[in-house]
């Protein structure tokens, strides 16, 4: 039996989402990424409330280049709009993806700004 693609990251981000988990204290950083897009948003899993969220279709995301490029843009704002709300420590959830290429400057981009996870 052999898994499409699409269905082995589910696998992967419901083995992942049974530990990772975000409160209003220290919100889940969601990542999604498609072919031209790279999405994140906050959420506090404990009200099921999404605090804040921002992509790279965004008007604010002027960084034009790779999506590598793009997807370190997106980071760097979405850690500005939390610092903004009061929010420094976060936990990181991959979304099923490898932490490589556009989730891992995603990810350094709002490390550079200054959350913290």
């Amino acid at each position: 039996m052999s898994l499409t693609k699409s269905e082995r990251r589910q696998r992967i981000q419901y083995r992942i989402r049974k530990i990772v988990s975000g409160t209003a204290a220290r919100p889940r950083l969601s990542v999604f990424r498609s072919n031209k897009e790279i999405y994140a948003q906050l959420i506090d899993d404990v009200n099921g409330v999404t605090l804040l969220a921002t992509s790279s279709r965004d008007k604010d995301v002027t960084t034009k280049g790779t999506n590598v490029d793009v997807a370190t843009a997106v980071g760097k704002l979405v850690a500005e709009k939390a610092l903004k709300a009061g929010i420094d420590t976060i936990t990181f959830d991959r979304g099923g993806y490898l932490y490589h290429g556009r989730i891992k400057s995603l990810a350094d981009g709002a490390r550079a700004a200054g959350l913290k996870f």
